[in-house]
């Protein structure tokens, strides 16, 4: 839903209705994860995707009759669907898409649900995609420690608001399978969509390479923070992607960062200074951190090793060490900044999702390999 959050509510407000449509199961070589969605207006107008091409119209026409007959569907795509190819899914995969009507009377309290979320709120939404049909569309809202909405049954609702606080402080989405009043049995299945403030790149050094980073990190969704101690270069003018630009020596204001919990095993820290002076201090500290999910830094081999040197000489031990990606970035030949930044970026990528970093074409077998949650994610 987040990918088409700010045109439902739009819709949502002006009085709907509007069909929503959500990838909530992916198996094999599936074309978008789980959580892609895409809206149908009433006046026939089309946001988002859920298959990057190979499904759109038949959803179309599936969201077009829901919001007609008004009773939400579950549909499968997939190659052992007669009519896979006829619809376009040629790519081996399968996906269910769960299409929805959603109005002010269905949905009463999403703009208050819109604002949370671009507050930075940690919520999660569960709906009852497949069971009874009275229950098939409710939904429960899991935010600060309380749920909102009910399925229509205390006993499955306590149950759903505790696996799905479990899916959000993960900061995953999934499928939840289960009996028509809690865990035991089958018959009723509910997505969770968890909506964590996304995560974290920040970028040490104010430097013409931090600022194509912030450009790249931007795009891929990250909260950007350029921090220097240096005033003179760390303006907000020169750094316009970022969402944040700090004056403060760097490993001063990670260890702040870190002892108020805002740094986490999502958080890409990229060291961009190769200055001694800055770099070996910062390094110290995010190198120990127990939760980080990138550490890369940027300069020369000969830089390279005088670091580890430095870093060897003031303690810090080689499993710490080995925790560094150094030279940053991968071999993609970049020679520009903006060369230089999507390098990194394909790094951090590579070691958040465990790619292999080979050309596809090099690789046999799926390309979309499976998530901690049993679903597909792209590549």
């Amino acid at each position: 839903m987040r990918d088409v959050l700010d045109p439902l509510t739009e819709l949502w407000s002006a009085g709907g209705p509007v069909a929503l449509a959500t990838v909530v199961g992916t198996y094999s070589s599936a074309p978008r994860q789980a959580g892609a969605s895409m809206l149908v207006a009433a006046d026939g107008r089309v946001v988002g995707s859920v298959s990057g091409g190979c499904v759109e119209g038949a959803v179309y026409e599936l969201g077009r009759q829901v919001l007609v007959g008004g009773e939400p569907v579950l549909q499968r795509y997939g190659v052992s669907d007669d009519d896979a190819f006829t619809v376009g899914l040629t790519c081996g995969g399968i996906i269910d898409i769960f299409v929805e009507r959603i109005d002010t009377g269905s949905f009463p309290r999403l703009a208050d649900l819109a604002r949370a979320i671009s507050a930075g709120e940690p919520l999660a939404v569960a709906t009852v995609v497949a069971g009874p049909p009275d229950r098939v569309g409710r939904r429960i809202v899991l935010r600060a420690g309380r749920t909102e909405g009910s399925t229509g049954s205390a006993r499955l609702d306590d149950v759903i608001a505790n696996d799905a606080g479990g899916l959000l402080d993960a900061g995953r989405k999934g499928l939840l399978h289960y009996g028509r009043d809690g865990r035991r049995g089958e018959g009723l299945d509910v997505f969770v969509e968890s909506f964590a403030p996304p995560p974290r790149l920040i970028v040490f050094g104010a430097i013409d390479f931090a600022a194509a980073m912030a450009r790249v990190g931007a795009f891929l969704g990250y909260r950007v923070t350029v921090c220097d101690a240096r005033p003179v270069f760390a303006t907000a003018s020169r750094f316009p992607d970022a969402d944040e630009v700090v004056v403060e020596w760097p490993h001063r204001y990670l260890a702040a960062e870190a002892v108020a919990g805002r740094i986490d095993a999502r958080t890409a820290l990229c060291v961009l200074t190769h200055d001694p002076k800055f770099d070996v201090p910062l390094l110290e500290v995010a190198l120990r951190l127990p939760e980080v999910g990138y550490v890369g830094a940027m300069g020369s081999r000969r830089t390279h090793h005088d670091r580890i040197d430095r870093l060897r000489e003031i303690g810090v031990s080689e499993h710490e060490i080995s925790r560094m990606c150094s030279p940053i970035g991968l071999d993609l030949g970049a020679r520009t900044p903006e060369q230089a930044a999507v390098s990194i970026a394909a790094e951090i990528v590579l070691r958040h999702f465990g790619g292999t970093g080979l050309p596809l074409g090099a690789r046999e077998g799926a390309i979309h390999e499976p998530d901690g949650d049993g679903l597909r994610t792209s590549a």
